[in-house]
């Protein structure tokens, strides 16, 4: 396996950076940036999926974790979000991006539209928020991608972040075609099938440091650098 001493990018991406990514479906987005790379040992792929379940599930998941593994990427099982920091691979492992495309907490309440179902959305992406979080480096970042639809839009991404300690770096309109390969995936009883995207964004977001001083708390440092609007997104009843 070729591991290249120069920088690679796509996108947000950089072969430098350490990589985690969370609630892969047949793993396509993973292999698109060890692809893009040349190579995957700085990257950690996971799905909430047993083995047996992708086999079962997704047609091209084991070859694609078959590739992964090939240029040395670390594939994991059953991996949820909710308590990712505390698995035993994970515990001590930090990373520089955490990615999460297209959360989803499945089919429970029917519609969409359906504000128990909704709130089920929202459960899980601050789940995920109070975990990865607890798994950045200093300068690290979480990047969610989703959709800024009604009602999609309702999730409240941004506020979820600012409840579990996050600022809002940057929000930038995502287009799949920046991701060769990459097959985004229903999940939740569909899970072979892909869905229309629409509109949607790549939500940046990184911790706010706290201080006891009278400001309270202050940004801390990416490498992308702070974002406006950060201080705009008071407490959120759930």
């Amino acid at each position: 396996m070729e591991v290249f001493s120069f920088e690679k990018r796509i996108k947000h991406y950089s072969s430098y950076q350490k990589i985690l990514l969370v609630g892969e479906g047949d793993f396509s987005f993973a292999v698109c940036l060890a692809r893009a790379f040349g190579f995957a040992v700085n990257m950690v792929a996971t799905s909430l999926d047993s083995r047996e379940s992708l086999m079962v599930n997704y047609s091209k998941a084991m070859s694609n974790v078959k590739e992964l593994e090939s240029r040395g990427c670390i594939v994991l099982h059953e991996v949820d979000v909710h308590s990712m920091s505390r698995h035993p691979f994970l515990i001590s492992v930090r990373f520089d991006r955490i990615i999460y495309n297209f959360p989803h907490a499945g089919y429970l309440h029917g519609s969409e539209r359906n504000k128990l179902q909704i709130w089920s959305h929202q459960h899980l992406v601050r789940g995920f928020f109070e975990n990865a979080m607890e798994m950045l480096t200093g300068v690290g970042e979480i990047h969610v991608t989703h959709k800024t639809t009604i009602p999609f839009s309702e999730w409240k991404i941004v506020e979820l972040a600012y409840m579990a300690g996050l600022y809002l770096v940057h929000e930038e309109q995502f287009s799949i075609w920046d991701y060769p390969g990459y097959e985004n995936k229903r999940g939740a009883g569909m899970c072979d099938q892909t869905f229309h995207i629409g509109r949607c964004s790549t939500f940046k977001f990184a911790r706010i440091l706290y201080r006891s001083t009278t400001f309270g708390f202050h940004l801390g440092a990416t490498s992308s650098g702070p974002g406006p609007g950060w201080d705009e997104c008071p407490p959120m009843q759930l």
